[in-house]
């Protein structure tokens, strides 16, 4: 059986790591996070042991590790600016690792990372879910041989409260901005489409939403993105809390349904040695990197047609 570790137990993500843990019939063994509102951990590991501190965590994995009860894997979903150090702590402590997106904030902490895992013989894989979308597959198939370049829109608003600014997603250092925390795996989802990123604009940095433009090989790609609910179409506002739009030469491509299982998905290819390593994760990193500290330009068709009337 897969003896698992967890970092960050309390947060939004978890939930869904533990159900892929258990639907690939895993145990987790130990959890950890500086909150105690982990009750959810009854519903599938009841006898996992669980610490509040840092230090006693890190105690625990060493005394299993001496008693031949080795970790397997360590999955990580703490707030995005510990995502580094926790990665090299796996490694260290005899474990792969699981991260959730973003895999860091800037991608000169990639390279630091390959060289923990060539030094320690482990390795890293991310959460890169909507690679193992049926959807997004089969729209990468659709234009792997396209000979012209495509116009993209993408719009995702996923409405959010006055907690979220007061929490660490609400802070550029720690979470990396909403470009970085809600919109890092629809940028690798677009790399993985359209090809590499040529041209990098930013339109719009605010701490509700951002919005850009995206070269990519066979692409151009205009985006936007929002927690704010007041952005969302009016036909949708008071009905759902979030709304998705991804156009290809102004046909809407349907990708609503079929997320429920992509993270049991993502693990069940980490254990059989398919899973997205750092190579795979550097395109997303350096979109989000570069878009963060780039200049903003004077903004093209940067809101999709459906939101508050077209654009800007």
């Amino acid at each position: 059986m897969t003896a698992f570790a967890l970092i960050g137990a309390a947060g939004y993500v978890a939930p869904r790591h533990m159900k892929a843990m258990q639907a690939v019939n895993g145990d987790l063994k130990v959890a950890y996070d500086p909150n105690d509102s982990v009750g959810i951990i009854d519903s599938n590991f009841p006898d996992a042991h669980f610490f509040t501190e840092f230090e006693r965590f890190d105690r625990h994995l060493d005394k299993l590790r001496r008693r031949g009860e080795k970790i397997d894997y360590v999955s990580i979903c703490s707030p995005n600016h510990l995502h580094d150090a926790h990665c090299r702590f796996a490694l260290r402590s005899g474990a792969d690792a699981i991260c959730e997106k973003p895999l860091v904030l800037n991608t000169w902490n990639i390279d630091g990372l390959a060289e923990i895992e060539r030094d320690t013989g482990h390795r890293i894989s991310t959460i890169l879910q909507l690679r193992l979308h049926p959807a997004i597959i089969a729209l990468r198939e659709r234009f792997a041989n396209s000979t012209k370049r495509h116009k993209v829109d993408l719009t995702y608003i996923t409405s959010r409260g006055r907690w979220y600014h007061a929490s660490w997603k609400g802070e550029d250092a720690k979470s990396g901005g909403v470009a970085t925390n809600i919109g890092v795996h629809f940028f690798d989802m677009l790399g993985f489409v359209f090809g590499p990123v040529k041209r990098n604009e930013a339109h719009l940095r605010e701490p509700e939403r951002a919005a850009g433009f995206l070269e990519c090989a066979n692409a151009d790609i205009s985006w936007f993105l929002s927690v704010d609910r007041n952005d969302l179409p009016a036909d949708v506002q008071g009905k759902k809390t979030t709304f998705r739009s991804i156009t290809v030469d102004g046909e809407e491509i349907e990708f609503s349904e079929g997320f429920t299982d992509l993270h049991t998905r993502s693990y069940e290819e980490i254990l059989a040695g398919r899973g997205f390593g750092i190579d795979e994760v550097r395109t997303s990193i350096e979109i989000v990197s570069n878009f963060r500290n780039a200049p903003l330009t004077a903004g093209r068709e940067w809101r999709h047609p459906s939101v508050r009337g077209g654009s800007k």
